[in-house]
Parts: structure tokens; C-alpha cells; sequence
């Protein structure tokens, strides 16, 4: 058994709330309704800096009654946009280096990228495309 929080739309969009991202989320499925579907959920936040999460659960996972209730997501698909486009993080932190999608990250390390991207100026873009580091 492991210590990962299970993982909500409506869990999702209060931390990127708290974080001061505009957020908007859906379910892609219910409860009572139990075909399959590409996604469990989904948020979408942007943050003042002008950056933006894209927050998919793939699906649920299923646990046995002694570990958990239900269904769970412990781990979704985090995705960075910036001017309303995938990118990655400039060179120097420790999430999106050459890609624009971090696949299977638990809570604690989505309040880490949530945390960074929240943080980040984006002139460090224009810094970085001008020494050719980006």
C-alpha cells in the first residue's frame, strides 16, 4: 500500500485555486455512468504569469476494500502551455526539461509543479531564447 492521495477534478482545481490559477474542470465520467471514457478527469488552469496547467486523470484505478473505496486516481498526466501552446520549462528546474508533458505524477509532485510554474517569470523564456539555451 502506498502513501499517494487519491486525486479529484474538484481536489485538483482547489489547489490550483489556492495557488491563484482561473481554472476550469470536467468529469469525463460519473459514478453512475460506467462506460469507458478516454479520461476520469480533467482541469485546465492559467495562471497571472500567463502559463498554463493542462490536468488529465486517464483513468480510475480500482483498489481492494481494505486499501481504498472505489475508484482513485493516485497519478495524472500534467501538460505546460504558455501562449496557449505545449512547451517545456527553461533550462534550470526540475520539471518539463525538453518536454511539455510529465506523465504519472502524484499529488505531492503536482504541489511541486504547480508551486514552479506559479513562480516563474516568463522573461526567462525571452532570456533564454536569446543565449540560445531554449
Amino acid at each position: 500500500m502506498t502513501d499517494t492521495q487519491p486525486m479529484t477534478a474538484d481536489s485538483v482545481r482547489e489547489l490550483l485555486e489556492a495557488a491563484g490559477a482561473t481554472v476550469m474542470a470536467r468529469s469525463g465520467r460519473s459514478e453512475s455512468y460506467g462506460s469507458p471514457r478516454d479520461f476520469s478527469f480533467e482541469v485546465k488552469a492559467l495562471f497571472a504569469n500567463g502559463l498554463g496547467l493542462h490536468i488529465i486523470a486517464r483513468q480510475f484505478n480500482y483498489r481492494d476494500p481494505w486499501e481504498a473505496e472505489g475508484r482513485i486516481n493516485e497519478v495524472v498526466d500534467v501538460s505546460l502551455l504558455r501562449d496557449g501552446t505545449y512547451t517545456a520549462l527553461p533550462k534550470g528546474y526540475p520539471w518539463f526539461q525538453g518536454c511539455d508533458l510529465e506523465e504519472g505524477v502524484d499529488e505531492a509532485g503536482l504541489r511541486e509543479i504547480v508551486a514552479c510554474v506559479r513562480e516563474l517569470n516568463p522573461k526567462v523564456y525571452l532570456l533564454q531564447e536569446l543565449t540560445g539555451d531554449l
